[in-house]
């Protein structure tokens, strides 16, 4: 696929053999029954190209259907690495890496308006944070909550008493510091403002491409590369009274997640993460799958269809049903071979699914293949009839594959 978009093609593109682009280091959120895709780059050579920030790839996912829409207004700058999230209808942007390196600003864009109009968010009170990217947020009370990642300081902002910012020895240019943090910083869209909240307890040690979640009024980090090493311990942030602790496994069997950077962390319900995929500590891309209950402290490994298929620096959305949607990422080691990037969307079920959606996928699933079925879809209800003719088109590309 041609990653230039022709300027004067139609404002809406849509059929049903679209494909959104491969990318790793994406942006994606889910509203509704809709997957929201932005950014990221690919590997065309030797270089790492930015995909176009001014359009966006919307998934149905009960058709199974693709659609990409043109950008309008305050258009950011092509990213990769930005920390990206859904709230009150807006998809939110931070941070990011683009051609100038890591930046500090935050735009949104509505994206039930149709319109997809970014807006560059310019803060009433309080300054950003250093400019970022590999950064990870958690949503709450309205509020957005920016976690650790790597970036620049200048050195007099950097306080040697203070461990929130470790500095990358290998990477600095006169009075420019490259390193890793474990700062906090709050930024609230209904005043447009920031602040860094203080916390207390022990904090993780900084870090970056990490994962995060939110479960009701908590925040969870998990593992990512602290300075040379990738890790899996797990921390917890009450974001009410900002205290840290860390979430300790325990296990009657010595199995817990391995130590990696670049995977997802998933909220599948009010106590339990699901954790997929990633760069281990020896730098092996994984395609293994956890499920952490938070109450109990237990890691439990579970079986999926996608073992076939490791990922990192993907994106991971929950959905319908407690799935979780996995788009994009790389299947290669992407600081040394950086080809494999990839655009298929996986499906994960991490709960059993409720009768009426079991009868609306078997319907949909062999209504093309059973002629007793197909006669008798006419008696279905209206609405359940048009939800299943929609879903059968989900399938169709599945059994035009395996002919």
């Amino acid at each position: 696929m041609d990653l230039d978009v022709d300027s004067e093609s139609a404002q809406r593109r849509h059929c049903a053999e679209l494909v959104a682009q491969e990318r790793s280091g994406h942006t994606a959120v889910v509203e509704g029954n809709r997957l929201y895709v932005w950014g990221g780059y690919v590997s065309i050579g030797d270089d790492e190209v930015c995909l176009p920030s001014d359009e966006i790839w919307v998934y149905d996912l009960h058709r199974g259907i693709w659609e990409m829409f043109s950008m309008t207004g305050e258009v950011p700058p092509s990213m990769s690495g930005t920390c990206g999230c859904y709230l009150n209808g807006h998809m939110y942007i931070f941070g990011g890496c683009d051609d100038n390196g890591q930046t500090n600003q935050i735009y949104c864009v509505n994206i039930l308006d149709g319109k997809y109009a970014w807006k560059k968010v310019t803060p009433n009170i309080g300054s950003p944070p250093s400019p970022r990217d590999k950064l990870s947020c958690w949503v709450y009370n309205g509020r957005i909550m920016y976690f650790g990642g790597y970036g620049r300081k200048l050195l007099r902002d950097i306080d040697s008493s203070n461990r929130s910012f470790i500095v990358d020895e290998a990477s600095w240019v006169e009075d420019v510091f490259w390193g890793w943090n474990n700062e906090v910083h709050m930024f609230d869209p209904s005043q447009a403002s920031w602040s860094e909240p203080h916390t207390c307890g022990r904090a993780p040690a900084p870090r970056a491409a990490h994962a995060s979640a939110t479960l009701c009024h908590r925040g969870y980090v998990c593992g990512g590369r602290v300075m040379e090493t990738r890790t899996n311990d797990v921390h917890c942030l009450d974001l009410e009274s900002w205290t840290w602790s860390e979430i300790v496994p325990i296990s009657t069997l010595p199995i817990i997640p391995l130590g990696r950077s670049w995977h997802t962390l998933t909220a599948v319900s009010d106590n339990v993460l699901f954790l997929f995929g990633g760069l281990s500590v020896d730098c092996k891309p994984m395609s293994d799958a956890w499920l952490l209950d938070v109450e109990t402290k237990k890691w439990r490994e579970i079986e999926h269809p996608y073992q076939n298929k490791p990922r990192l620096w993907h994106t991971a959305c929950p959905g319908k049903d407690s799935d979780v949607i996995v788009f994009g990422g790389s299947c290669d080691y992407i600081l040394l071979v950086d080809t494999g990037h990839c655009n298929d969307a996986l499906v994960f079920q991490t709960q059993p699914y409720p009768l009426f959606r079991l009868c609306e996928d078997y319907i949909a699933k062999n209504a093309n293949i059973d002629k007793t079925l197909h006669k008798h879809l006419p008696l279905l209800p209206p609405v359940l009839l048009q939800a299943v003719q929609q879903r059968m088109s989900y399938y169709r590309p599945l059994k035009k594959k395996q002919h």
